[in-house]
C-alpha cells in the first residue's frame, strides 16, 4: 500500500483538472533554440590570494521583492554579466570577454509567482531528507551523479569531464575561498562489507533490483521507510554507523583542472549579492566513466509535473551519506526557484532534476534544470527572511554551460 501511494505521489503529474473535466498536460521537454555565447576575448588576470571563508549561507541578498524593482538588463549588462573567469589549478586567472548573439529581450523583466506563504527554518516541520544507504542506488544513474566538493559542497556530473556547482562554494564575491587553489571533487563509490555472505530478504532485493532500475527515487524512499520502520528516531550519526550490509559509502577524489565562475557573480545589477549567477563550472583533470545527468531548460511552475523538483547532496549534519530530497516549489522569479526543501549546509551546489516526457515518446527524462544555492536570507518588505533557493537554468544560462562544456557553441544551438 505504502508503494502505491509513493508512485501516486511521483505520478500526480500526468492529469489535471479543468472545469470539472481531465485533459492530459503536456509535461515534455520542448527544445527550444538558444542563444550564442562567443569569445570575444580573453585577458590574464593577477593571481588571486585564495583567502576568503566558505559561506554557505549568505545575508543581504536580493530577493523577491527586490528583483521586482531592478531594471531589465541590456545587452551590454548581459554581455558583461555572463562574460566570465577562468583559474587554473596552478593559480593563473584568466577574464573572458563574449559576445551574445540571437537573444530577444524581454521587456517584461523580473517577474515573480508566489504559490503559497514562506515557513522558516532550513528543515520545514518533520525533517522528510532520505539518506541513501543501499548500494544499487548510490552507484547508479540519477544518485551516482552527485559529487563532494572538497571546499564542502555538493554538485552533480554534467559530462564526462565537467561538475555544476554554486559559485559562492568556490568564490565569496570578492575571493577565491581556501582551498579552492587545489580543488578536488569525490565521486561516490562503495567499500563492500560482508560480500559473498547469504542475507535475509535476498528474493525481495531482486525483485527491488527491477523496481530501482524502472524509478530509483521512489524505490529507495520504500526501502529506507522499511528500514527505519518501528524506529521512530531521526537518524542523525554518521554514515560510518549506519551503513547497511550492502556497503558503506567512500569517495574517489579526483583534481580539478579549471573552474569557470560568470562575472555576474562577481558583479551583480544591484548592491546586493545577485543570487541570479550563483552557479560555477568545473573541469576535471581527468575523466570519468560514470552516468551523467544532461542540462535542461528550467520550466515555469505550471508545466512541472506538481510544481515537484529532486535533489541529492552531502548534507552536513549525515556526515558520509548521501542525502535525497523532494518538494514543491513556492515561489518563482526569472531567475530564482524558492522553496522549502528540507536541506542543510554541505548540499549547496547539488543539481535540482525533474523528469519529463521527451518529445514524441513515450519515455521520460530526468534534467537539470537549476543549482541548489543554499538557504538564503533574502530582504521582503524591508525585512529579512529565509528562502532556500535553487538558481534556475535559463537559455542564456544553457548557452554559457553548454558553451564551457564544448568550447565552443556548435553543440549549443537546442536545448
Amino acid at each position: 500500500m505504502e508503494r502505491m501511494l509513493l508512485l501516486f505521489i511521483f505520478f500526480i503529474p500526468i492529469l489535471g483538472l479543468t472545469n470539472g473535466t481531465e485533459t492530459e498536460q503536456d509535461f515534455t521537454w520542448h527544445l527550444k533554440k538558444i542563444p550564442q555565447i562567443v569569445s570575444k576575448r580573453t585577458l590574464s588576470l593577477d593571481s588571486p590570494k585564495f583567502e576568503a571563508k566558505t559561506k554557505l549561507e549568505l545575508n543581504s541578498v536580493c530577493g523577491i521583492e527586490c528583483q521586482r524593482k531592478l531594471p531589465v538588463p541590456s545587452l551590454s549588462d548581459l554581455k558583461d554579466l555572463l562574460s566570465y573567469e577562468t583559474i587554473f589549478e596552478n593559480g593563473t586567472r584568466t577574464l573572458t570577454e563574449v559576445n551574445v548573439l540571437g537573444l530577444v529581450l524581454d521587456p517584461a523583466g523580473n517577474t515573480t509567482t508566489r504559490r503559497s506563504s514562506r515557513k522558516k527554518r532550513q528543515i520545514y516541520g518533520t525533517d522528510s531528507r532520505f539518506s541513501i544507504y543501499d548500494k544499487r542506488f548510490m552507484t547508479n544513474f540519477p544518485f551516482n551523479t552527485a559529487v563532494k566538493i572538497s571546499t564542502g559542497c555538493s554538485g552533480i556530473l554534467i559530462s564526462p569531464k565537467h561538475v555544476l556547482t554554486a559559485a559562492h562554494c568556490l568564490h565569496n564575491g570578492k575571493d577565491y575561498v581556501k582551498g579552492s587553489k587545489r580543488l578536488r571533487v569525490g565521486l561516490m563509490k562503495t567499500k563492500s562489507r560482508g560480500d559473498g555472505r547469504k542475507r535475509k530478504g535476498a528474493e525481495r532485493s531482486r525483485r527491488e533490483v527491477s523496481a530501482a532500475q524502472e524509478d530509483p527515487e521512489v524505490a529507495t524512499i520504500g526501502t529506507q521507510r522499511r528500514q527505519s520502520k518501528g524506529g521512530g528516531r531521526k537518524q542523525r550519526r554518521s554514515g560510518r554507523k549506519q551503513g547497511t550490509s550492502d556497503g558503506m559509502p567512500s569517495f574517489q577524489w579526483t583534481r580539478v583542472k579549471s573552474t569557470h565562475i560568470p562575472k555576474g557573480w562577481f558583479k551583480g545589477v544591484s548592491g546586493d549579492i545577485a543570487l541570479d549567477y550563483d552557479y560555477a563550472v568545473l573541469e576535471l583533470k581527468r575523466p570519468h566513466k560514470r552516468k551523467y545527468m544532461e542540462l535542461g531548460i528550467s520550466p515555469t511552475i505550471k508545466m512541472m509535473p506538481g510544481s515537484m523538483i529532486h535533489f541529492s547532496g552531502f548534507d552536513n549534519d549525515r556526515s558520509g551519506q548521501l542525502v535525497y530530497r523532494f518538494c514543491s516549489i513556492s515561489d518563482e522569479s526569472n531567475d530564482l526557484f524558492y522553496q522549502y526543501c528540507d536541506a542543510e549546509p554541505g548540499s549547496t551546489g547539488s543539481g535540482v532534476y525533474l523528469r519529463l516526457k521527451e518529445p514524441n515518446k513515450k519515455k521520460w527524462k530526468r534534467k537539470i534544470i537549476a543549482v541548489y544555492s543554499g538557504h538564503q536570507w533574502v530582504d521582503v518588505n524591508g525585512e529579512q527572511q529565509d528562502y532556500n533557493v535553487a538558481v534556475r537554468i535559463t537559455p542564456l544560462k544553457y548557452a554559457q554551460i553548454c558553451f564551457w562544456i564544448h568550447g565552443n557553441d556548435e553543440n549549443c544551438a537546442q536545448g
